[in-house]
Parts: structure tokens; sequence; C-alpha cells
């Protein structure tokens, strides 16, 4: 890697009183699962391909530090069931992970949501990566608290199926 780019991992977990398949069907559905468990920093989520896990496209807005962004993604499950790959195709190397884990019992799930971003070395690079985690982490807490919501409510809040896929 270049010395002068480098990248910030900025990373939550929890663990979701739901099932695996559950949980990771919610994630995946772009149409139906994955909107209802954004925090109110994301908008606009228009779903451009596809519509459940790998070769959907979406695009979406995203107000981060009183600053709103577009980004579009491209979907892939490099392990279908346990991970979920966003790669944003407009940022450069930027990338979000869904990981869903077996929890501590059956009937839960450990759910890690990981975002790879690449950051400037030096100085500049220490401050945009430190701003990342502030403004990041918060967001990505409150999406997983949504996601636990949306995984122990009435099955019939998700239209389409049971399961949210």
């Amino acid at each position: 890697m270049d010395p002068k780019n480098q990248t910030r991992v900025v990373r939550a977990s929890a663990l979701i009183p739901a099932r695996r398949e559950r949980v990771y069907n919610i994630l995946a559905n772009y149409r139906d699962g994955h909107p209802r468990i954004l925090p109110k920093q994301f908008s606009n989520l228009v779903v451009e391909q596809g519509g459940i896990g790998a070769g959907t496209v979406i695009r979406f807005q995203m107000s981060v530090l009183g600053r709103k962004q577009t980004f579009r993604a491209e979907i892939s499950e490099p392990e279908p069931g346990r991970v979920l790959v966003e790669t944003y195709l407009d940022a450069k190397g930027a990338i979000t992970t869904f990981t869903v884990d077996e929890g501590t019992a059956p009937a839960d799930s450990r759910v890690t949501i990981s975002t790879e971003l690449p950051v400037r070395g030096g100085f500049l690079g220490l401050i945009e990566g430190k701003l990342s985690g502030i403004s990041l982490r918060p967001i990505y807490e409150r999406e997983l608290e949504n996601l636990a919501r949306v995984a122990t409510g009435p099955a019939s809040r998700c239209p389409r199926s049971s399961a949210c896929r």
C-alpha cells in the first residue's frame, strides 16, 4: 500500500436476540428489510438492480458531520448466509461488511458492521480516521439497535415473507 494512503476500520457489534438466518435475511433484503433498520442519517435508498443479496446495486444518501453525500454500492456475498459486503463504486477502496455469526445461544446472532475507509497518511489522515470513527460508530450502533427491534418484532411486519427475504 502507498505510505501516503492508509485504511481506517470503523466497527460496531451487537448480540441480536434472533436466529442468524432471520437477521441475515433482513440485512440482505434491500427492498423490504434493510431500509427498515437504517438510522436517520441514511436517506433516499434506491435499489437500481436486484434487491436481495449478491448482484444488488443500491444508491443512497448519508449525512455525516453536517454533510450529505450520495453513495452507490454493489452487494456481494462472499459467504452467503453469513457475510454481506457493500462495495462503494464511487469511493475507491471503501467497503462495508455485515457479518452474522451465531451468538451465545442458538437463537442469538452476533452481528458486526465494519467499514474500511481509505484515508490519507500523516497528520491529516490521523484526523480523518478519528473523525470517521467518532461519526460512524454511533450510527452503526443505532443501526444494530434497529436491527434487533426489527428482527425480534412480529414476522408479519416483513412484507412478502416472514423472514424479510
